[in-house]
């Protein structure tokens, strides 16, 4: 390429502001740092809460809130932290690295992609309202109350709440996949993808196929409550059950919606910075595809105490135990990764390390929960609370901060600072773990979930976990400073810091707004590290040549 001023001016004029990213913005990098930006504030109230319903668990008595204000604190912690936290990471992701991953300009419908996010804080923002006006009743960890008289407008804004974020989620499905499937380079088959392309291709897929059902379920409810029609109400001869069927038909899958783009995110991280091709591809793409399938087939394993015929158990017994195999199959890969491999232990290869151990661990309980006399016996206990964090934090947090951590270079122009990084993962990984480790045994013990007050026989484990999310609290304050820190000081990063092979390093730091000055070129998989191939794109040679040319313009 031949490098001209009249390049280096053009390519200057197309950089973002900062006004940009409070606007209906079209650009799927906005968009993307958007999601990113206000899923993390979402988090920092969702971790709040649960900072509240901890300190209440630090002892037996109801010495901080009452036992009706805690039902409705967790729910809305849940609620917050799924569908305003995880769900939309992802989509943070996917809209930021898509386009660039496949050497595209842009989504497949950029009004669309805006219009899909700004569905999102509008909904998160009536999802914190329907607490203050009346928390619901009836929210992620509770079914249809018998009575339906009180709440009733809070469960209605929180019903519209999560209706919006699920057609959020719905758009951008759309959008992803018609993206990857349409608008990759002519070079690029489906088989030189980028691994986090398969993630959410199958990610959209389950979106697109479970989340319709939830709004269904939600807007049936809303007639029970507001036109006294009986779907779910027994007192009028519905069922309760039917709307558990419609609720975990999405809330399975849900799970894997989240973690699926992680994955995604976890198989671009360990081969760049272990400096190896990911093992087993095909294995870990295809296998992508077959988690989304087995997770549409798996939902009534929520409902094995919800007096399920015992064949039927038998069916769904067998398909969660079943849905380990795929999943087995990219920890293997990922682990033969990174085996042999030139480790650089940076913080995103930390935080790739977290989530293997972490998920692993989830993985195995689940495994366990899949065993239907196991599930009985534990059914509603804290061991199901660990089991679930294990997979949603240890998996799907740790793997956000992974994912942070490798592309922020990519986003920002700027390279975090690695002490500050170090120090995040430590106390994160030993806070996560000093928390959820411990509610194993509480659960198999018999402590109840949902619950305020407990056997005071219990306490000792309850002040454990309590001290561990006090530092789990503790680890966000060092990210925050290295983001801020990094932004305003951090090294320059450079189009590649990380000697990468996919795409989206082939452009600069942070992109331009139409993505590339050319054509990418796909001259090698984006996975062919430890090979003897010239990489036309490694070196800093190009960014530095253009950064002195820039400063004789200016």
């Amino acid at each position: 390429m031949t490098i001209t001023t009249e390049n280096i001016t053009s390519n200057h004029h197309q950089k973002r502001k900062w006004q940009d990213y409070f606007t209906f913005n079209t650009d799927h990098k906005v968009i993307g740092i958007q999601y990113l930006v206000t899923s993390f504030f979402f988090y920092l109230i969702g971790g709040a809460l649960a900072e509240v319903v901890r300190t209440e668990l630090a002892t037996p008595e109801p010495d901080i809130v009452q036992p009706e204000v805690f039902n409705q604190l967790f729910t809305m912690h849940g609620t917050i932290m799924i569908f305003l936290w995880i769900v939309p990471m992802g989509a943070a992701f996917a809209n930021y690295l898509i386009p660039l991953m496949i050497g595209a300009e842009d989504m497949a419908f950029p009004r669309l992609n805006a219009l899909a996010f700004w569905l999102f804080p509008i909904g998160g923002f009536l999802l914190i309202g329907s607490f203050l006006v009346g928390p619901s009743q009836s929210g992620w960890t509770a079914y249809p109350p018998l009575s339906l008289l009180t709440g009733q407008w809070g469960q209605e804004i929180w019903i519209l709440s999560v209706l919006l974020v699920g057609t959020s989620s719905i758009l951008g499905a759309i959008n992803f996949s018609t993206t990857i499937l349409t608008m990759r380079i002519p070079e690029m088959d489906i088989h030189s993808m980028p691994l986090f392309c398969w993630a959410m291709l199958a990610t959209s897929a389950l979106a697109l196929l479970s989340t319709p059902v939830l709004a269904g379920a939600l807007i049936l409810l809303s007639f029970d409550l507001l036109a006294g029609t009986a779907f779910f109400n027994p007192v009028g001869g519905g069922d309760p059950i039917v709307y558990q069927h419609m609720f975990w038909f999405y809330s399975h899958p849900a799970v894997y919606i989240m973690i699926l783009p992680m994955f995604g995110v976890i198989s671009e991280v360990l081969p760049v910075h272990a400096r190896k091709p990911i093992f087993g591809y095909r294995a870990i793409a295809y296998s992508s595809l077959t988690i989304s399938f087995l997770g549409l087939i798996v939902w009534a394993h929520h409902m094995f105490t919800s007096a399920t015929p015992g064949w039927l158990r038998m069916f769904f017994m067998a398909a969660t135990m079943l849905i380990a195999v795929p999943t087995g199959i990219k920890i293997f890969g990922w682990c033969a990764t990174l085996w042999g491999g030139k480790l650089n232990l940076n913080s995103a290869l930390l935080f790739g390390f977290g989530f293997l151990s972490s998920f692993l661990i989830g993985g195995l309980s689940g495994v366990m929960l899949a065993a239907a006399p196991f599930d009985i016996h534990v059914h509603d206990t804290y061991f199901v609370v660990a089991h679930m964090h294990y997979v949603l934090f240890g998996g799907a947090v740790f793997g956000i901060f992974a994912g942070v951590y490798h592309w922020f270079p990519k986003m920002t122009g700027r390279m975090v600072n690695e002490t500050w990084g170090k120090i995040h993962f430590a106390l994160t990984f030993i806070g996560f773990n000093l928390t959820f480790l411990p509610m194993h045994e509480l659960g198999l013990l018999g402590m109840n979930r949902r619950v305020a007050l407990y056997d005071p026989r219990f306490q000792d484990l309850n002040v454990l976990a309590t001290i561990g999310s006090y530092i789990l609290a503790v680890s966000t304050i060092p990210f925050l400073i290295n983001v801020f820190w990094s932004l305003a000081k951090g090294a320059k990063a450079g189009r590649n810091p990380w000697r990468s092979l996919t795409l989206e390093w082939q452009t600069s730091s942070p992109p331009i707004i139409e993505n590339f000055e050319e054509k990418p070129i796909l001259w090698a998989g984006p996975y062919e590290y430890g090979i003897d191939l010239e990489n036309p794109f490694e070196d800093q040679e190009v960014d530095e040549l253009l950064a002195e040319v820039a400063t004789e313009i200016r």
